[in-house]
């Protein structure tokens, strides 16, 4: 049986942070990017009216500069800014999950590019691991455990 080595959990996870980590890295020089987008995971607040939504494809591109760029956020395996849409550029917080990123350019150069699939069950499933394990050790006590079974 061939397993898609793109769609794996180790890999999901070494790109989500790869695309994290060059976020990062273009706040840190101020740089400004645009991003490739599949358009079926990303939650626009408030949302867009229809006649706007209409216009989009499967991926789109977002070019992040001037206030797009200095509203944006990186929080958890979410990547959020403001931008205006249509021509009365109506204003709505965009929500990218990480995975739903594809590609990331600085001008015409690809810095980025993601062949994982964003699958939100997966999202769910891993942040809930990940706060379990927080909650578990912020109690001292169960610290101690922990260290207890490493040795």
């Amino acid at each position: 049986m061939t397993i898609n080595l793109f769609q794996t959990s180790e890999y999901k996870a070494i790109i989500s942070e790869h695309i994290s980590k060059s976020i990062t890295y273009m706040f840190e020089k101020e740089q400004e990017f645009a991003i490739a987008c599949e358009i079926k995971h990303l939650t626009f607040t408030p949302e867009l009216p229809l006649s706007i939504q209409e216009t989009f494809d499967d991926t789109v591109l977002f070019i992040l500069s001037g206030y797009t760029f200095e509203s944006a956020k990186l929080e958890d395996d979410y990547f959020s800014f403001e931008a205006g849409f249509g021509e009365d550029n109506f204003g709505s917080t965009v929500n990218v999950p990480l995975l739903a990123i594809k590609q990331m350019f600085v001008g015409d150069h690809p810095m980025v590019i993601n062949l994982a699939e964003h699958t939100p069950e997966e999202a769910h499933v891993e942040k809930a691991k990940n706060n379990s394990m927080k909650s578990l050790l912020n109690n001292p006590e169960n610290k101690k455990l922990l260290k207890k079974r490493k040795q």
